[in-house]
C-alpha cells in the first residue's frame, strides 16, 4: 500500500511540475509579446511622428549635409544602365565628394530611399519620365537607385518609338520605369532623340497628341521642360510640318512657353484618369556657366569647381523666375480644376551645387578641337549632373511623395 501511495504522490508532483512549467512559458510569452508590442508601438509612433513632421515640412527648403557614410546610394560602376554623359568617375573625375552630399530640409529629414518599397508600390504599374535630357538624367538616376534590388535575369531595358521611349522593366514586379523624349512637351522640330540640334527651333504649341499617346496610360507621370525654351523667341507653327500652307509666327518668350504649357495642361485635364494617375512636374534645373555670379572669376564656369555655393538663397541668372511663375500658375489652375499636379521644386536646392556637373568628365560625342583641348572650360558641361549626385535627391523627393500619399497635394 505504501508503495502504491508513493506512486500516486509522484504522479501528482509530476503534473504539478508540468503545470508550473506551462505557467512559466505562458508568462514568458506574455512578457515577450508585451515587449514586442511595445517596440512595435514605439516604432509605429516614431514613424507616425516622422510622417507628421514631413507633412508640416517644406521639403525644398534646407541645406546640403556632407555624409560619406550613407551616400552615395549606389556605385556608378555598379549601375548597369549608367549613361556615359553622366558617368563622371568613369571619364576621369578624381574628386568624388560630389557623391556624398545629403539634402536636409530645415524642419525634417527625407525618408531613406528604399528600392524594394518603391518597386512594391510600382507593382503592375508604369512610371514615366517625360521631357528633356535633364529629365532623362533623373530617369537614369531612378533606374540606378532600384536596379540593384532586381536580379540580373529579372530586369531588362528596351527602346521603341524610333528611340524616343526607353523602358526599364523589373519582371518580378511587372513594373516599368520609362523615359520618353519630348524636350518641349509639345510637337517640335527637335523631337528626334538623336538629331535634334537645329538652327531655328519651331514648335506646334497646340499639338501634343504625337507624344502623349506614348504615356497616356502611365500610373505615375513626371514631366519637365525648361532648358530648350531658353531663348528670346521661338517660331510657332499653326499647321503640320508637312503642310506648305501652314502659318508661322515668331513669338516672344515667356508667352510661347505659356502657350505650350496650357496645351499640356488642357490635354491632361481631358485625358488623365484622376483615380489612377499621379502627376508631377519638376521645376527648372539650374546651370552654372558664369562663375562671376557666385563670386568666381569672370569668364570661368563650373570647370574645376569642387565645393558648393554657401550663400543661403543663392539664385543664378541661368534660372528664370518668370518662367517659374508660368509653371506655378498653370499647375495652380489645374489643381483648381480638380486635377492635382505636385510641383517638385528642385531649383533652389540645385542652385547650390555648382560642383555637381560633369564639366569635362563625360563622353565627348564629337572629337575635340585643339583649341578646346588647350582651354577645357570651353567644352565643360555645366548643365547636366554627375551620377551619383544631385538627381538622386530629386528622386528622393519624388520617392517621399509616392510612398507617403498623404504628403501629396
Amino acid at each position: 500500500m505504501a508503495k502504491a501511495h508513493q506512486i500516486v504522490v509522484g504522479s501528482n508532483w509530476g503534473i504539478r511540475n508540468i503545470f508550473q512549467s506551462l505557467l512559466a512559458i505562458l508568462a514568458t510569452a506574455l512578457v515577450v509579446t508585451a515587449i514586442y508590442l511595445t517596440q512595435e508601438g514605439e516604432q509605429w509612433s516614431h514613424e507616425r511622428n516622422k510622417l507628421h513632421a514631413l507633412s508640416k515640412c517644406n521639403l525644398f527648403s534646407g541645406n546640403w549635409v556632407f555624409d560619406n557614410e550613407s551616400y552615395p546610394l549606389y556605385k556608378e560602376q555598379h549601375c548597369t544602365f549608367m549613361s556615359d554623359q553622366l558617368a563622371c568617375q568613369k571619364f576621369g573625375r578624381k574628386d568624388l565628394s560630389y557623391q556624398n552630399w545629403r539634402w536636409k530640409p530645415h524642419q525634417c529629414d527625407l525618408p531613406r530611399f528604399n528600392a524594394t518599397a518603391l518597386l512594391e508600390r510600382l507593382r503592375n504599374k508604369r512610371m514615366a519620365f517625360v521631357g528633356d535630357s535633364l529629365n532623362r538624367g533623373q530617369w537614369v538616376s531612378m533606374v540606378c537607385l532600384v536596379e540593384s534590388s532586381v536580379p540580373p535575369t529579372l530586369k531588362s531595358m528596351r527602346t521603341i518609338a524610333n528611340g524616343s521611349l526607353n523602358i526599364f522593366k523589373a519582371e518580378e514586379y511587372n513594373a516599368t520605369i520609362e523615359f520618353y523624349w519630348a524636350p518641349l512637351l509639345v510637337e517640335s522640330n527637335s523631337d528626334d532623340p538623336v538629331n535634334h540640334r537645329v538652327a531655328e527651333r519651331t514648335v506646334r504649341v497646340h499639338a501634343i497628341e504625337k507624344h502623349a499617346k506614348y504615356w497616356t496610360d502611365a500610373d505615375i507621370l513626371v514631366f519637365n521642360t525648361f532648358l530648350w525654351w531658353r531663348r528670346r523667341a521661338m517660331n510657332v507653327l499653326w499647321g503640320s510640318f508637312e503642310d506648305p500652307n501652314g502659318v508661322m509666327k515668331r513669338v516672344e518668350m515667356v508667352r510661347v512657353y505659356e502657350m505650350a504649357l496650357r496645351t499640356w495642361s488642357d490635354w491632361l485635364e481631358v485625358h488623365i484618369n484622376r483615380n489612377k494617375t499621379n502627376l508631377f512636374f519638376v521645376s527648372m534645373s539650374p546651370t552654372h556657366q558664369k562663375a562671376h555670379e557666385w563670386g568666381g572669376a569672370r569668364g570661368e564656369n563650373c570647370y574645376k569647381e569642387s565645393d558648393q555655393i554657401r550663400e543661403e538663397g543663392y539664385w543664378g541668372n541661368g534660372s528664370n523666375p518668370s518662367m517659374m511663375r508660368v509653371v506655378e500658375n498653370v499647375i495652380e489652375d489645374l489643381n483648381g480644376r480638380g486635377l492635382k499636379v505636385q510641383l517638385l521644386n528642385i531649383t533652389q536646392l540645385s542652385e547650390y551645387r555648382k560642383e555637381g556637373h560633369p564639366s569635362i568628365y563625360r563622353k565627348q560625342w564629337d572629337p575635340l578641337t585643339q583649341q578646346q583641348l588647350s582651354n577645357p572650360k570651353t567644352y565643360a558641361d555645366c548643365i547636366h549632373w554627375c551620377l551619383p549626385g544631385v538627381p538622386d535627391v530629386w528622386n528622393e523627393l519624388l520617392y517621399a511623395y509616392i510612398l507617403h500619399p498623404s504628403l501629396t497635394f
